[in-house]
Order: structure tokens, then C-alpha cells, then sequence
């Protein structure tokens, strides 16, 4: 039989099966210790009783007038009789015996002392030169008998008291292992990038070890992830300038030129450059997205941050292709502002570029906190679908786009505690597109 894979149950199984065998030992070894003990009293029982009826057996006898005539003491009232004895004579006749005695069950004389049959234990004893012997008999089965039902009294209670104290066990291992429970329900509760530290003030001593450990590889982790997203960060942000002066000189020659040939390359290299450009935004804002703080100590209404970005993207698209529906009521939420503008501009932005142009792009904050964006286009499949937040991963046949901005959008719920949840086709219909964001539950401020 194996052992259950629970550290809990391996201590409450094992404390209960050393709890069971001790408790079993003890009461085998008090059986042992009281056994003899009790063989001691009965004996000397025997021999005191032998001792108390000589005496006045011998007072009785001198006064008979027939030397070998059998006397019977009668019993007064019936009860059980576990000492009987008997009264003879140098001769082996007998003189008196008890009212249940069975002469047969009586051994020979052999002297006094005791002496044990395979039923009985006698004890002997001889006054006036020998000529009066009494033998006292007890059975077997009356000592066997007492001590099984001591050995039941310490058996008994073993069933009661034991699953007590199995349950006494569990309880207290459960409450010892609470603190590893705890530290195992702070690692199922993390996030897939918190990589904070984990506590060990009140881990046991043997798990502290473990946990500095698993910190160790943590920290390790955090600063690689760092470093990375510091790398990124840092050269979107010095390809700026450069990139800005590369367009205004490109800019600058197609202006200047008068050869059509000169400037379309010139056109051409300005568009390259701008898609550069965006690209170098798109990984700035990935940068703030798995490495910036994303939520505040305080919660502000989310309505005017997704108005401003409709109406900033609204302007370079055509009239009315952004429908925008807000709730009459404030949606507060403690989701950094920027952070939640960043979102939805990439939300809204894949869906103009990659959604039906003759279609508006529906755009809807909910009072509960979901934002919905949706638009018309073809269906995409399952497995397309579920690639669309990977990194630099772009739908089929789109054109321009940097493959990030779902991968920004996926990366600030992950890191919020939002959930992002991407559709196609649209519910309700056979195509188009809906990514549908649910702000995290507001965290409570001490």
C-alpha cells in the first residue's frame, strides 16, 4: 500500500497508526504486569482462607464422636463458590468439604504448598502432626476470567478514546501545517508575472530554507525580466529622435526634389519610417505594460479616458466609423488611467485597421466595467484566434500593424487582474470580431 501524497495525511496516518501500537503495548504490558500481580493475591487469598478454616475445622473434628464420617457444610444461601476445600485425614478420607467441593478434582497429598492441576490451583496445609490436612482448591477459569475482563477494560476504552485522539492528532497537524497551507495558497494566488517575494515569517523552520530558495530564483527572474523590458524600453525611446529626424529629412527631400522617381522613394522611405516609429511606440507602451505599476491607491472614473481616446482616434478615421456608448453613471476603478488608455487605443486601433471598412467599430463601457470593442470582417478560426495576443502575431493578409497591439492589450489585464476575452465570430452573428475587457475587481485599501 502506498502512502497518500498529502504531507497532512502522512503525519495524521502516522501519528494515529504510533498512537494505536503504543496504546495496544501498554495495555498488553499492564495485562503482563497485572497477571502476575493478580496470581500473587489469589495465591495469598487461597492461603488465607486454608489458614482461617484449619483451625476451626480442627476445633469441630475433636469434639466428633465417629473419627471417619463425611461432614458436608450446607450453604446458606445459593451464590457462587470459587474457593472450595476439603478436610482428610492421615488416611485420605475425608473429614469435611464445602457444600460445592468435588473430591475428585482434588489431587493426592503431596505435602503442604501449592500445587495446580489443569483446571484448579491448591493450596495445602496440615496441623496436629499431620494428621489433619486441608486443601483449599480455586479454578483456572475463575483467574482467567478476571483477567480478561480487565484486559476488556483496557481494550474498550481504546475504541472510544483512540478515535478521539486520531482526531485530536489531525486537528493538531492540520493547525501546525497551517502555515504551509497559507504560503501554498499565496503561490496559487499569484499572477503569472508576480514575481514578488514570497513571506516566511511564520513558515516552519524547515520550509525556510525552501523559500529563500524559490526568492532566490525569483529575484534571478525579476531582474532578467527587467533588464529585458528595461533594453526595450530604452531603445524605443532613443530611436525617437533619430527616426523623427530620419522622416523630416525624408520629408525634406521629397519637398525639395523634382524628380517624381525621387519622390516616391522618398514617400516610401517616410512610410517606413513612420511604421518604425509606431513600432518603437508599441514597444515602449509593452515596456510600461509588464514592468509599471498598474494599479492606484485610489479610483478614478474610466469614462472620460476612453472618450479621449474615441474622439483622438475618431479624427483620423472617417466620420461616424467610431460609435461610442458610455453609461450615464461614473465607472470608477483603481486601473491606472494611462494604463487603461493604452488598452483601449490598441483595441480600438486593431479593430479600425483590421475590421470592415464600411462598418462602424462599436465601442461600449458598461456601468458593471466591461469594455466591449467590436467589428465587422470575416471570421477567424479557433486556432488564429487564440495566437492573436502573442507578440508581434498579425491576422491574415493584414497589412502595416506591428503585431503588438493585442499582446499590450493581453499583457496590461494579465498584470491588472482583468480579464481580456477575444470573439470571433461576433455573439449573435456569423462574422466580425468583439475583445471584450472586464476591469479588475477594486482592491481593498486599508
Amino acid at each position: 500500500m502506498s502512502l497518500p501524497h498529502s504531507l497532512q495525511a502522512r503525519l495524521g496516518l502516522s501519528l494515529g497508526l504510533v498512537l494505536t501500537l503504543l496504546w495496544i503495548a501498554a495495555a498488553w504490558a499492564t495485562s503482563v504486569v497485572l497477571r502476575h500481580e493478580m496470581g500473587r493475591v489469589f495465591d495469598s487469598a487461597l492461603q488465607e482462607t486454608a489458614q482461617r478454616i484449619l483451625p476451626l475445622a480442627v476445633v469441630d473434628i475433636i469434639g466428633r464422636d465417629e473419627d471417619h464420617a463425611t461432614q458436608r457444610i450446607a450453604a446458606l444461601r445459593t451464590h457462587e463458590e470459587f474457593f472450595t476445600y476439603i478436610l482428610r485425614d492421615a488416611d485420605g478420607h475425608v473429614l469435611i468439604s464445602s457444600h460445592a467441593a468435588d473430591p475428585a478434582i482434588f489431587p493426592a497429598w503431596t505435602g503442604p504448598g501449592f500445587a495446580e492441576s489443569a483446571t484448579h490451583r491448591f493450596y495445602s496445609e496440615e496441623t496436629v502432626q499431620g494428621t489433619i490436612r486441608l486443601t483449599v482448591a480455586e479454578p483456572l477459569a475463575h483467574r482467567a476470567a478476571a483477567l480478561g475482563e480487565i484486559r476488556m477494560a483496557l481494550i474498550l476504552p481504546l475504541l472510544v478514546v483512540l478515535p478521539l485522539v486520531l482526531l485530536a492528532a489531525v486537528v493538531a497537524v492540520r493547525a501546525s501545517l497551517a502555515p504551509v497551507r497559507r504560503f501554498r495558497a499565496g503561490l496559487d494566488a499569484r499572477g503569472a508575472r508576480d514575481l514578488a517575494p514570497v513571506p516566511t515569517a511564520d513558515l516552519p523552520a524547515e520550509l525556510v530554507p525552501a523559500a529563500a530558495t524559490l526568492n532566490a530564483l525569483l529575484a534571478r527572474l525579476a531582474a532578467a525580466f527587467e533588464a529585458e523590458r528595461s533594453f526595450a524600453a530604452n531603445a524605443a525611446h532613443e530611436l525617437r529622435t533619430p527616426l523623427a529626424g530620419a522622416i523630416a529629412q525624408a520629408q525634406r527631400l521629397k519637398a525639395e526634389t523634382g524628380d517624381a522617381a525621387a519622390r516616391e522613394r522618398a514617400a516610401g522611405i517616410e512610410a517606413t519610417l513612420k511604421r518604425l516609429t509606431r513600432l518603437s511606440e508599441r514597444l515602449m507602451q509593452l515596456a510600461r505594460a509588464e514592468g509599471g505599476r498598474l494599479r492606484l491607491d485610489r479610483a478614478a472614473d474610466l469614462r472620460p479616458v476612453i472618450r479621449i481616446v474615441a474622439d483622438d482616434l475618431g479624427h483620423g478615421a472617417a466620420p461616424g466609423r467610431i460609435l461610442l456608448s458610455l453609461p450615464d453613471a461614473p465607472v470608477p476603478s483603481d486601473l491606472d488611467p494611462d494604463a487603461f488608455a493604452i488598452l483601449c487605443r490598441n483595441l480600438i486601433e486593431n479593430a479600425l485597421r483590421h475590421g470592415d471598412p464600411a462598418a462602424p467599430v462599436e465601442v461600449e463601457l458598461s456601468a458593471a466595467g466591461t469594455l466591449t470593442v467590436a467589428n465587422d470582417g470575416p471570421a477567424l478560426p479557433p486556432e488564429r484566434l487564440s495566437r492573436l495576443t502573442a507578440r508581434f502575431e498579425r491576422a491574415e493578409g493584414a497589412s502595416g500593424g506591428s503585431g503588438l497591439g493585442l499582446a499590450i492589450a493581453n499583457a496590461i489585464a494579465e498584470r491588472s487582474g482583468g480579464r481580456l476575452t477575444l470573439r470571433s465570430p461576433r455573439p449573435g452573428s456569423r462574422s466580425g470580431f468583439e475583445a471584450k475587457f472586464r476591469l479588475p475587481p477594486r482592491e481593498p485599501r486599508a
